[in-house]
């Protein structure tokens, strides 16, 4: 079973989202233990104090070292594992990533938030940044939701039909061809007859040259690859 510790200061911010759908189910069948951990509860401070202002000035606040690192050992204890920050710094989140962490027994993410995190709490337990775009969020809470439903939905036994994954986007560095359901009629719009048609190499062949014309508008760059 894989285990992913989330440390947040606003846990009640994604308990909704764990306990909905796909990442439920993953709980409920065993196959992936998600735990939240408020950050406040490692803290020193007695009056739960986490951030403060940053040296040399500027605006915002920073979160603190002495909580993320403490939080980061306690959560981690004798077992391997490896540690996120999800910040826009962080390198881009991809489809090949998410491979790969999903492969990992262990995760722990910490949301970054505010101004940022202590440089020093990065250099003693962070393993690797990701940011999930070339935006700005008010904090890492939405990122690791992200991230989350991006692994678990790969842990073996999670989705129910194992196959409906491999012809997804970014899958053959292709974005996914477009999909049709009942009623092959739908106000004077009908189904492409190909997929209609039973053949199943004509449609094979139909939904890639799809796949390419959809990729070729919307991620070009992703052919390039």
């Amino acid at each position: 079973m894989m285990h992913i510790d989330i440390v947040t200061i606003f846990p009640e911010m994604i308990k909704p989202v764990l306990g909905e759908s796909i990442m439920k189910r993953a709980q409920e069948k065993k196959k992936v233990r998600i735990k939240l951990h408020d950050l406040r509860d490692f803290t020193q401070d007695k009056h739960r104090k986490v951030d403060d202002r940053p040296f040399g000035g500027g605006p915002g606040m920073v979160l603190m070292a002495q909580p993320i690192v403490d939080a980061v050992k306690k959560i981690k204890g004798r077992r391997k594992a490896r540690v996120i920050l999800m910040e826009p710094r962080g390198v881009t989140l991809t489809q090949s990533r998410v491979k790969k962490f999903a492969k990992l027994k262990n995760l722990i993410i910490i949301c970054g938030h505010y101004e940022g995190i202590d440089e020093r709490a990065i250099e003693a337990v962070v393993d690797e940044s990701v940011s999930i775009g070339d935006y700005v969020l008010t904090g890492g809470e939405i990122p690791a939701m992200v991230l989350v439903d991006s692994i678990v939905r790969l842990v073996p036994g999670v989705v129910g039909r194992s196959e409906s994954l491999h012809d997804e986007s970014f899958e053959n560095s292709l974005l996914e061809y477009p999909h049709f359901t009942r009623p092959a009629n739908f106000r004077g719009k009908k189904v492409p007859d190909v997929l209609l048609s039973g053949n199943h190499l004509s449609i094979q062949k139909w939904r890639k040259e799809q796949a390419v014309a959809i990729t070729q508008k919307n991620r070009p760059d992703l052919l390039s690859k």
